[in-house]
């Protein structure tokens, strides 16, 4: 089964400019169990309408990976804001029993043939998930220190792996503009 994998342009999530035709991705909503990361990021650019601001991001994602099977994890790094930084931190230092999480994303690339950007793989409406475990650790990890690919603002790492929840949800890619596809994440379970 092919898989989706995006490494993606950081300084270009930060600093969009038109000239440069680099994949780019958001996280546009985050709730980690009783913690909802704030959409903080404002001034992000929207790449299909580089004159506007999109509504608001969690964080900028540097790489995505899902083998697109429908009960595969997805797995997300992406630079969070200070603020969502210390309070992640401040719950992994706490016991961690709601292992729910809702989010919802949106990716980018650029069609040389269009000649513009277009949703490459997008959430609509969020996706609901449950964080993967690895042995008896989360699959959540925060970096102490920042990252150095944008001065500013101000970001950290955040890499997280998410199964589906037991139902059916959409999942949307697109190869290039107008070229689209669903795709089914998790499975109904029995009554």
């Amino acid at each position: 089964m092919p898989q989706f994998a995006r490494s993606l342009d950081i300084y270009q999530g930060f600093n969009f400019k038109k000239d440069v035709q680099t994949p780019v991705g958001f996280v546009t909503k985050l709730e980690l169990g009783d913690v909802v990361l704030a959409a903080d990021q404002t001034s992000i650019k929207d790449p299909e309408q580089p004159g506007q601001n999109l509504a608001g991001v969690v964080g900028v994602i540097n790489h995505y990976l899902w083998e697109t099977g429908t009960t595969d994890a997805m797995y997300l790094s992406m630079q969070i804001s200070v603020k969502n930084k210390t309070d992640l931190t401040a719950k992994l230092l706490t016991s961690w029993t709601d292992m729910n999480v809702t989010f919802a994303y949106v990716l980018y690339e650029y069609d040389p043939v269009e000649k513009k950007y277009f949703k490459s793989n997008w959430t609509e409406p969020e996706l609901k998930g449950i964080l993967e475990k690895n042995g008896n650790d989360l699959n959540l990890s925060v970096a102490d220190d920042p990252s150095t690919e944008v001065q500013s603002p101000k970001v950290y790492a955040l890499q997280l792996g998410v199964k589906p929840q037991t139902e059916e949800q959409t999942v949307h890619m697109a190869t290039g503009v107008n070229k689209n596809v669903s795709k089914i994440w998790g499975i109904n379970a029995a009554a």
